[in-house]
């Protein structure tokens, strides 16, 4: 029984090691030019890790985009926005290739794909091939690189997943990344007090502290003298480099010690994408707001669910109440196990006794761990359970809107404060213009005065949406069609020899829900770049006739169903 015990002990110690990377050799890189990286894995962004590596294409498209491994294309995405056109590739190995942000396909899988936007009349589609269409070898040419879909520039986003469960693993952890022998950098230490009572310096407020060091080698610098009273946590931001790369990446690890012993750690081996929102637990939410910078927490809020963290002690929080002097090391990686450590002291004080606490907070407690409601004149608004990262105190006002605005405004709580969830909002307006209810809608305002529509519709009184973070809102109304731009393109237009034509398309408010282009009686395939709001129409002779007349109707709807209809003939 011993013996049995110990090898099913052995069997599933191996297996958690090798789980995500028992051959390392598996993949070779995708692209065939020098492999250099803009992002790797993990990378912090606003709502979500990176889930893959980006790889520069030299500033250009059509690059050759190689299979990584054998396997059979499993997947096809084309979208104006995320990844643009995608390929899948399922692989013999359990795991799958994703290629993002491609320029086209090859000539075959091209083919297919318009042969399945015609018959659909959809230029966006997500396509499921048969296991037999499309088998690849590894090295085989699948696509050439570009900058579709939601990209800020031409490169190649890189995934690799587990396949059965979509979970994203770290390419870098495969031996095709490129080479990196430069240590992690950091800049700054925050040390946050974690209760009411906690002080820092003898003050209840964040500490942020600029750090000095190079090389792996980083301390905090002479005249910054550190007193904690009570439990705090700790936070830094950091940043890794590859060789051949100026770009600021992600740190795959951070550990933290306090006199030697291990109270977190985080490792960035892999993570789903339903748990990819709760990085806004995860990074200081509120000084990325306020500073656009990253900082990375070494502890983990109440209602974190992150799993990429390891040997958590108390959450990682310390409680600071001995008198005696304690060592802290926060230590950072990258994933070829460049170090780099920051260590300072921290003296311990032992609480004050206090005869009068701390003033009462101002706002309504609401627990994170409990669904919240909260109603006030003409307003209402339910968080649910799990929504909150930590409980709260929750404030609002109002102040009167304008005159194009159809309620005041509400200040629901305050935009530093993140949502892991959908809060439902409703807002009573104060004019209903007679027939408009369907255009009627919530309205996000930022503190530069831009707006931004809440999905959102009317019932009863209210105009009721979810909305995603708090802020300031208001009732308003969409009745404005989608403006059609035809970049001169107009009735009698002779566009002989040309091989392209572009129709820029936008909307105000609600935003564009679809666009519907008939040429010459039928579906046209135009495609949508939606981040520079233009269609794009590339001449098929296959499919119209060259040296005729051709009429086109061009239709675009925007979220509250208000159109607009263009229409010209022109000789192509």
């Amino acid at each position: 029984m011993f013996f049995s015990r110990l090898i099913l002990f052995s069997i599933l110690l191996f297996n958690t090691f090798s789980d995500i990377h028992d051959d390392r050799t598996l993949f070779i890189q995708p692209v065939k030019i020098p492999l250099a990286l803009s992002a790797n894995f993990g990378e912090l962004r606003i709502d979500h890790f990176h889930s893959g590596i980006d790889i520069r294409t030299q500033g250009v498209t059509g690059k050759e985009v190689v299979a990584a491994a054998e396997g059979y294309v499993s997947r096809i995405g084309v979208s104006p926005t995320g990844f643009g056109n995608a390929l899948y590739i399922r692989h013999p190995s359990g795991y799958s290739t994703v290629y993002g942000h491609l320029e086209r396909f090859t000539p075959e899988i091209d083919a297919y794909v318009k042969a399945q936007q015609y018959e659909r009349k959809s230029f966006a589609v997500t396509l499921f091939p048969p296991k037999d269409k499309f088998q690849v070898k590894q090295g085989d040419i699948i696509a050439f690189s570009g900058n579709s879909g939601g990209s800020g520039g031409p490169h190649l986003h890189f995934e690799v997943r587990k396949a059965d469960s979509e979970i994203p693993v770290n390419p870098l952890l495969f031996n095709f990344g490129p080479a990196d022998n430069i240590k992690p950098v950091i800049e700054r230490l925050f040390i946050y007090p974690v209760i009411d009572d906690s002080e820092i310096n003898s003050l209840h407020k964040t500490m942020k502290i600029s750090v000095a060091g190079n090389n792996g080698n980083y301390y905090v610098p002479a005249g910054n003298e550190i007193s904690i009273s009570g439990p705090a946590g700790f936070g830094i931001k950091s940043y890794d480099q590859l060789n051949d790369s100026y770009n600021k990446c992600g740190i795959y690890s951070i550990e933290l010690r306090i006199d030697s012993s291990l109270k977190f750690s985080y490792v960035m081996d892999e993570f789903s994408f339903n748990e990819s929102r709760y990085i806004n637990s995860h990074i200081d939410y509120e000084t990325y707001i306020r500073d656009n910078s990253f900082i990375e927490r070494a502890f983990v809020l109440p209602n974190d669910k992150l799993s990429v963290y390891r040997n958590v002690v108390n959450r990682g929080i310390f409680n600071f109440t001995d008198g005696k002097t304690h060592h802290v090391e926060i230590t950072v990686k990258d994933v070829q196990n460049n170090i780099s450590a920051l260590t300072f002291d921290v003296k311990s004080k032992v609480p004050a006794f206090k005869v009068n606490g701390k003033p009462a907070k101002e706002g309504v407690v609401m627990p994170y761990n409990r669904s919240n409601r909260f109603r006030a004149e003409n307003i209402s608004i339910s968080i649910p359970s799990g929504a909150l990262y930590d409980t709260i105190y929750f404030m609002y006002k109002r102040d009167a809107g304008t005159p194009q605005m159809l309620s005041d405004v509400h200040y629901i709580h305050n935009k530093y404060t993140p949502l892991q969830k959908p809060c439902s909002l409703s807002i009573k307006p104060s004019s209903v213009p007679a027939g408009k209810e369907s255009k009627m809608l919530i309205v996000q305002m930022s503190d530069d005065f831009k707006k931004s529509a809440i999905n959102s519709s009317y019932s009863d009184g209210y105009v009721t949406g979810d909305i995603l973070s708090f802020g300031m809102f208001f009732a308003g109304i969409d009745t404005v069609a989608p403006s059609i731009f035809a970049n001169g393109l107009q009735s009698g237009s002779d566009l002989t020899g040309k091989s392209e034509l572009r129709i820029k398309i936008t909307d105000d408010l609600s935003g564009i829900k679809s666009y519907e282009p008939v040429l010459d009686g039928k579906w046209a395939l135009f495609e949508y770049d939606q981040k520079n709001d233009v269609l794009v129409y590339r001449f098929d002779s296959a499919r119209i006739t060259k040296g005729t007349t051709h009429n086109l109707t061009l239709k675009v709807t925007d979220n509250k169903e208000n159109q607009s209809v263009y229409s010209c003939d022109f000789k192509w």
